[in-house]
């Protein structure tokens, strides 16, 4: 499909709008479009760090008889339908991949940026959010509906790993230390991230999957440590499973030799 560029639009004026008021104009129509089989993100967390712009892939369907010149869109949103605060810097939105031209049914993806280095996003946009499905109709008019979709919007965390002496004799101890840090969105920096459980995981050499092998809880400024018994050669990491407002990571893998 041919993608069409889209930024907000607001009362009919072009506008980029990030986590701002979006109004629905005095007297707008609602009604005559019907949104459904809406995804975002393939269901998953949008998981965003602290520099890099994040593109969230979307697909609905629309059927509407009411002519029409904008590209209809969904986004995250929080608050009221009708006093929203929006969560995206641009929309690409394809044309229409017709389903039903005599019922005005069409598909369409979607491409949904997000950049944390807006000054108007912070922490307090962790969490779960709202979809909203919205198309400009004629007239100033415009018919936005709430897809009862929820969307969990998450802290990006790093983590780190080293694992030694390298190489090391079998039975004897193998310290492991790391760090996991999580995406401040107000210093647009990764912190050191307290009191988390962190697995230490193993992947014995020749085989193709990591196993848990202990937990270690983060110091306040983010730093792990613990020890184990070298059993024979393999990679070592950690891993952070995540939270409500925190995304999942695991750090790379640290090979130690048995000699």
């Amino acid at each position: 499909m041919k993608r069409t560029t889209r930024r907000a639009v607001v009362a009919g004026a072009a506008a980029a709008v990030f986590t701002g008021v979006a109004a629905v104009p005095a007297g707008a129509a609602e009604g005559g479009v019907a949104f459904s089989r809406v995804t975002v993100n393939g269901g998953k967390p949008i998981v965003i760090g602290v520099k890099e712009e994040v593109e969230v892939y979307a697909t609905f369907r629309m059927a509407t008889k009411i002519k029409h010149k904008s590209a209809p869109m969904v986004f995250p949103y929080r608050g009221k339908l009708s006093n929203m605060d929006t969560l995206w810097n641009s929309i690409i939105t394809s044309d229409c991949r017709v389903v039903d031209k005599a019922k005005g049914i069409c598909d369409y993806e979607e491409w949904l940026s997000i950049d944390p280095r807006h000054y108007e996003f912070g922490n307090e946009d962790a969490g779960t959010w709202k979809t909203a499905a919205q198309l400009y109709l004629p007239k100033g008019a415009e018919d936005v509906d709430d897809e009862n979709l929820p969307l969990q919007v998450k802290r990006a965390t790093r983590v780190t790993v080293n694992a030694s002496p390298e190489p090391v004799v079998k039975g004897k101890t193998i310290t492991v230390t790391g760090k996991v840090t999580r995406a401040n969105w107000d210093t647009h920096t990764y912190q050191g991230y307290g009191g988390r459980s962190v697995s230490l995981q193993f992947k014995a050499a020749g085989s193709s999957s990591y196993k848990t092998v202990k937990k270690a809880t983060s110091s306040k400024t983010g730093a792990l440590k613990t020890t184990v018994k070298a059993t024979g050669p393999g990679t070592w990491r950690w891993t952070y499973y995540g939270n409500s407002t925190s995304g999942p990571r695991s750090s790379s893998g640290d090979y130690v030799a048995i000699r």
